[in-house]
């Protein structure tokens, strides 16, 4: 079964786009259950939902603002990492 922390070994920037509440409830879930958080030690469940989060390979996980919303629909790059696009949806799915 795929998982969060395979998404935190891909190399690049791994942006996750969650379709719908559900999704991102279980992405939340998900990550919280294998042990990540965001950068300031806080449990995912414990933030309100988004619709796109990165997945760093420090196991935490990060909000996207608006800058990388924009990245996330026409960027190839985000620095010099490749930027990496998964659908959670599909991707659990697989």
């Amino acid at each position: 079964m795929r998982n969060v922390t395979e998404l935190s070994k891909l190399k690049g920037k791994v942006y996750v786009y969650l379709r719908n509440e559900v999704v991102a409830d279980k992405f939340l879930r998900d990550a919280e259950n294998e042990g990540f958080t965001f950068g300031d030690g806080a449990k995912p469940t414990t933030r309100p939902g988004n619709n796109l989060y990165v997945v760093n390979n420090d196991w935490t996980i990060s909000h996207v603002g608006m800058a990388g919303h924009v990245a996330y629909q026409s960027a190839k790059m985000v620095g010099d990492q490749m930027l990496i696009r998964v659908d959670y949806e599909k991707y659990i799915l697989n």
